[in-house]
This record gives C-alpha cells, structure tokens and sequence, in this order.
C-alpha cells in the first residue's frame, strides 16, 4: 500500500510540483522510529539511572571499605613499629645489663683472685717464717748441743771432780729462777 501511496505522489509530483514532507512515506517511517527510541529511551531512563547510582554506591562502598582497611593497616604498621622499637629497646637494655653484670663479675673475680693470691702468699710467708723459725731453733740446739759437748770435753778435761760438783750445785740451784 505504501507503494501504491509513494506512486500516486510521484504522479502528482509530475504534475503539481515536489511533494510536501509530511506526505512522504519515509518521513513517518523515521518519526516512528524516534518515537520508538524515545518512548524506548524514557522508559530505560529510569533504570539506567537506578543502575548508575547502585553502581556508584557500590563504588563508594568499595572505596569506604578501601580507606578503613587501609587505615587498619596503617594502625597495624604503626602497632609494629612501635612494638619493633620496644624490643629493640629492650634488647638494648638486656645488652647494657649483661655487660654491666660481665663487667661486675670481672671484677669480683679480679677481686676474689687477689684476695686468694694475698692469702696464698700470707700462708706461704707464714710458713716461710715457722720454718726458719723451726731452723733456727734446730741450729740453736744443735749449737747449744755441740757447745754443751764442747764444754763437757774442755770441762772433763780442765776441770777437778770438786769443780765439776760445785758448778753442777749451782747450775741445780739456778733452775727454779729460770723456769719461771
């Protein structure tokens, strides 16, 4: 039929001149066709829109989500660093206490050890001196024996019986003054 329409218009355009817009045939095929698009459009708007704003809240939702785990995270790096920093301290300070004690120990050892040397060298001159002590009371008698053997010779051979008895009596007499 639109064939027909578009042939009877083409005759009459022969004969009257071009033919008005409004009759042309492809004129309303287009009009319908943006009528289409746009009822089609209108009607997508809306939920194009809805769709949009679901996705952008999303999006900020994501983003949201995003900041506070970076934030955790950032409160975690400091949480470690600072714990870092409180062991390394701590470290530090078990260091300076164990080379404090080290030193402290040195020198109680240092101190034990002169000590136990000074002993040792007191007992070896205690020793020392009780053992010349102990020689000189051996020479000692051992001179009082070879004079008291010296004596009794040049005695047995110089002195007269009555000699010998009256240096004897008083040698006996003068042993109470000596004992005490």
């Amino acid at each position: 039929m639109s064939f027909l329409i578009s042939a009877a218009y083409a005759s009459d355009a022969a004969h009257h001149g071009p033919v008005p817009f409004y009759l042309d045939p492809a004129f309303w095929v287009g009009a319908a066709f943006l009528v289409v698009v746009l009822v089609l459009v209108k009607a997508a708007y809306g939920r194009i829109v809805r769709l949009l704003d679901m996705r952008g809240i999303a999006i900020r939702d994501r983003l949201e989500g995003a900041r506070r785990i970076r934030e955790e995270a950032q409160a975690l790096l400091a949480e470690y660093q600072r714990k870092q920093r409180d062991a390394l301290q701590e470290s530090q300070d078990i260091i300076a206490r164990s080379k404090a004690e080290a030193a402290k120990l040195k020198d109680q050892a240092a101190q034990d050890l002169a000590a136990r040397v000074a002993a040792a060298e007191r007992s070896a001159l205690e020793r020392i001196a009780a053992a010349e002590e102990q020689a000189k009371r051996e020479v000692r008698n051992a001179a009082i024996e070879i004079a008291v053997a010296a004596a009794a010779r040049a005695m047995e051979e110089k002195l007269t019986a009555a000699q010998a008895n009256s240096l004897i009596d008083k040698a006996i007499s003068e042993i109470p003054a000596k004992m005490h």
